[in-house]
């Protein structure tokens, strides 16, 4: 069979969609991109799509000519029936033995199987996202066991050998910025900290060494030390 020269990246506008988008952008001839507009509390990522592409474009031309269309999909009905910190107004909690209330039941199962339908659309086998179960919440969606069902699902039930890459999956957030930096150099880093968007309360007021955000919730936290880790592993 032939290499696949085609990807479809789960792009959110964050650090580690954007880490995935250079992996994609590094091996692939054609990349396209989707998003997903769920009624997300940190909404603000999804601006934050459009300058990252800017960004991509100005500082790596020899990948602009590679990244084809942008996708972005009205997913409101999942942000209506989802009752969580990520899509309603209230605390930021993680009980004790259960899952942290940022947790949206089925969300990176619903965003795998839309991808498929576009990627079927578009004739593109691979798809590409950036779900880790090392520095992660706990989220029984971003388990590779959860992918490796999910692909073979997609695959039945669309009569396509779908590959789901998760090039993140066994980093931590220190390696997922050391990957950055061997794919696109202290300038891809910096597209990072200043383009890109993380923090589950949409804070864009406020800059710190490793991008913007609040600081205090878990998604800042998790960013910034494996920033700070990654800092001291490069002395």
């Amino acid at each position: 069979m032939s290499k696949p020269t085609s990807a479809l990246v789960l792009f959110s506008g964050g650090q580690d969609s954007t880490t995935c988008l250079a992996s994609a952008l590094k091996r692939f001839r054609h990349v396209e991109t989707l998003g997903f507009d769920y009624g997300q509390r940190h909404r603000v990522e999804l601006d934050c799509r459009k300058n990252v592409f800017a960004a991509m474009r100005a500082t790596f031309p020899q990948w602009s000519d590679r990244l084809g269309e942008d996708h972005l999909v009205d997913l409101s009905v999942l942000g209506e029936i989802s009752e969580t910190a990520l899509t309603r107004d209230v605390d930021i909690e993680t009980p004790e033995g259960g899952l942290p209330s940022t947790f949206v039941p089925g969300r990176n199962l619903i965003f795998l199987t839309l991808a498929g339908a576009l990627a079927w659309r578009r004739g593109i086998n691979v798809i590409v996202g950036g779900m880790c179960e090392t520095d992660y919440s706990g989220y029984p969606d971003c388990r590779r066991e959860t992918i490796d069902a999910q692909q073979k699902a997609m695959s039945l039930g669309m009569d396509r050998n779908f590959t789901l890459e998760t090039p993140l999956m066994w980093l931590d957030k220190a390696e997922t910025w050391q990957l950055a930096y061997d794919l696109g150099g202290p300038a891809l880093v910096q597209i990072i900290v200043d383009a890109t968007h993380t923090c589950y309360l949409g804070e864009r007021g406020r800059k710190h060494d490793w991008g913007y955000g609040c600081g205090k919730c878990p998604a800042c936290e998790l960013r910034a030390s494996g920033y700070r880790k990654w800092q001291e592993r490069q002395g």
